[in-house]
């Protein structure tokens, strides 16, 4: 709703965690329910190559790491690089590279950032199967 009293269409991206696209539409409708006043629908449901998401209850925004994982092919003796997509919940640019480097630690591969962008996510909804332990989508 506007300041002068006329309703605004919106369009909001979230993602959430669930193992088919009935079940994230279900999930998402009982998440913003509460929020939304009038009529709501679901425009669009697509799959996300997110290997994992690194949460930061200060963050305020939500960035896409993309790291490359390298790897010493044996045969020829050269190095790959396997792209993986790492979401990362930080309040700046700065912070996401920090939130992503300390998420990283103690990881025995060998990786490259080879970018990180923001996101236009409002909300990531991540299905906990055991509380306190990270979600991974």
């Amino acid at each position: 709703m506007q300041e002068n009293g006329a309703v605004k269409k919106v369009n909001e991206p979230y993602l959430v965690d669930a193992l088919s696209f009935t079940e994230a539409e279900s999930r998402i409708i009982e998440a913003i329910k509460p929020y939304i006043s009038g009529e709501f629908s679901i425009s669009a449901v697509k799959k996300t190559k997110i290997a994992e998401i690194f949460f930061n209850e200060n963050g305020d925004r939500y960035y896409m790491v993309k790291v490359n994982f390298i790897t010493l092919d044996e045969k020829s003796g050269m190095e790959k690089k396997s792209a993986s997509f790492i979401l990362v919940q930080a309040s700046s640019f700065s912070d996401a590279l920090d939130q992503f480097n300390e998420g990283m630690k103690g990881s025995a591969a060998d990786f490259e950032i080879a970018s990180i962008a923001e996101t236009p996510l409002c909300d990531v909804f991540p299905l906990n199967a055991v509380p306190g332990k990270p979600s991974t989508l």
